[in-house]
C-alpha cells in the first residue's frame, strides 16, 4: 500500500528547487532538488517543474495534495507574484497572504507565500524566503526578540520581535565578493592555488581591517592588488582578505543594529561560521541556525496557521 505525504513543502530559490514530502505527524517522509530555480524557468515552466519533481510520489488520483511555497516562485518574474507583506509585518499571518496558480490535470495545489517589504522612505527593501526562516525561528527559539542577522548572497539585517518582522536591512556582500572576485581588477590577485592556511590568515586580516573601518572599504580593497604586487601576498591570503574585509564592513557598518544579547546566524553553517568570528571580534554571541532547518520549520508553522 503506497503511503502519501499529506502535504509537500517547497523552497524555491533563484537557481535551485527543492521539496519535502510531510506526514501527518509533521515528519518528513521524502525529500527532493533539482536545479530548475526561478532563474532558468519561463513562466509557464513552473507546473511542469513541480510536477517532475515530485513524480511518482503521488498516485494518478485522490484527494487534493497541498504544496505550500516559498520563495522566489513568487516574485514578480516566478510563477505568479505573491504581493509583499507590509513592515512592520506579523508572520503568523503569511499563508493568508498566500497566491494559487493552477497546475492543470494535478492532484496538486499550489499555494505561494508573500514576501515582506519595507516602504519608508531612504529605507525601501524587500525579502522574499527569509520571512519563512524567520517564522520558523520563531517556532525553534519560542518567545525570542531581538537582531537576527541572515549571511547569504543579499544579507539580511533583521529586527524580530515574536513572529514580527519590526524592521530589516539588506546588504549584498555576497554578491559583492563574487563580482570582485570574478570582474575586477582583483580577480588578478585571488585567481590560482589557495592554501587554507594562507586564506585563513588573510580572513583575519580582511576581518580585523573592515570591521575597525568600515567607511575605508573601496580604499582598502585596493590592499589586495597592492599586496600581491608588491609585497607577494598569494592567492589564498587574498581571496581569504577580500571574503574578511567584506564581512568586517558589513558587521562594522551596522554595529548601531547590535547590542549585548545573542544574535541568531541563518543560513548555511559554513558562511555563518565566518560572521559568527567577526561577532567574536567586537564581543557579541551567537548561535547558527541551519537554513533548512529555519526553512522546513517555518513552512510547517505557516501551514499550521
Amino acid at each position: 500500500m503506497r503511503i502519501e505525504a499529506d502535504w509537500v513543502a517547497v523552497d524555491w530559490g533563484t537557481s535551485n528547487l527543492r521539496a519535502w514530502g510531510i506526514g501527518a505527524g509533521g515528519e518528513v517522509l521524502f525529500s527532493r532538488a533539482s536545479d530548475q530555480g526561478m532563474g532558468k524557468l519561463a513562466r509557464d515552466a513552473y507546473p511542469a517543474a513541480v510536477t517532475d519533481l515530485l513524480a511518482g510520489k503521488f498516485a494518478p488520483s485522490g484527494p487534493p495534495i497541498d504544496v505550500l511555497i516559498c520563495g522566489m516562485a513568487g516574485a514578480r518574474q516566478g510563477w505568479m507574484e505573491a504581493p509583499y507583506l507590509d513592515a512592520p509585518a506579523e508572520l503568523g499571518g503569511l499563508a493568508y497572504g498566500a497566491v494559487s496558480p493552477a497546475i492543470p490535470g494535478s492532484r496538486l495545489v499550489a499555494r505561494i507565500l508573500p514576501g515582506v517589504c519595507q516602504k519608508l522612505s531612504g529605507a525601501e527593501d524587500v525579502m522574499r524566503g527569509e520571512e519563512t526562516q524567520l517564522l520558523g525561528l520563531s517556532a525553534m527559539s519560542l518567545g525570542f526578540s531581538g537582531l537576527v542577522v541572515m549571511p547569504g548572497t543579499h544579507s539580511k539585517w533583521v529586527t524580530l520581535a515574536g513572529r514580527r518582522i519590526e524592521r530589516f536591512s539588506t546588504s549584498m556582500t555576497g554578491e559583492l565578493f563574487e563580482v570582485l572576485r570574478a570582474h575586477s581588477v582583483l580577480r588578478h590577485s585571488v585567481d590560482g592555488e589557495t592554501d587554507a592556511t594562507d586564506r585563513d590568515a588573510g580572513f583575519e586580516a580582511g576581518l580585523t581591517l573592515g570591521l575597525e573601518a568600515p567607511q575605508r572599504l573601496t580604499v582598502n580593497l585596493f590592499k589586495i592588488r597592492a599586496g600581491s604586487l608588491l609585497s607577494g601576498r598569494r592567492p589564498g591570503w587574498c581571496s581569504g582578505f577580500l571574503s574578511g574585509i567584506l564581512i568586517g564592513a558589513e558587521i562594522g557598518g551596522q554595529r548601531d543594529w547590535t547590542g549585548n544579547n545573542e544574535v541568531p546566524l541563518v543560513g548555511g553553517t559554513a558562511l555563518c561560521a565566518l560572521y559568527a568570528r567577526g561577532f567574536a571580534m567586537i564581543g557579541i554571541k551567537t548561535r547558527i541556525i541551519d537554513a533548512t532547518d529555519a526553512t522546513l520549520a517555518g513552512l510547517k508553522a505557516a501551514r499550521q496557521a
